[in-house]
């Protein structure tokens, strides 16, 4: 059974743009190499204002741990988080599993 983490990070009001375009000059360049298992990216709209959310799949724990390990690893991604943190209030993870039913992403 597959494991897939949710991450919603909440950008400070009146950044979003500025988050939106790093990720999109300097965030998906440098995890573009890392995104085998990304599911997809996505901004809040309503109800969800001011959120950056994405979802990853993996195998099991283990496959996620070596996943994030490797991101964390990676000069540019680190270079392009520093830049990122200071437009971010918080961050959200949850774990979930897929239920033995309906489609799989």
């Amino acid at each position: 059974m597959a494991l897939y983490e949710l991450r919603t990070y909440n950008v400070v009001v009146g950044k979003m743009q500025a988050v939106v375009e790093l990720y999109r000059d300097e965030g998906w360049p440098a995890l573009e190499k890392h995104a085998g298992t990304l599911v997809g990216y996505f901004t809040g709209d309503i109800g969800a204002m001011n959120q950056l959310i994405h979802v990853w799949r993996f195998d099991d724990d283990a496959h996620r741990r070596a996943h994030w390990a490797g991101v964390f690893g990676d000069d540019a991604f680190m270079a392009f988080a520093a830049k990122l943190r200071p437009m971010l209030i918080s961050q959200e993870n949850k774990l979930m599993m897929d239920a033995p039913w309906g489609p799989k992403p």
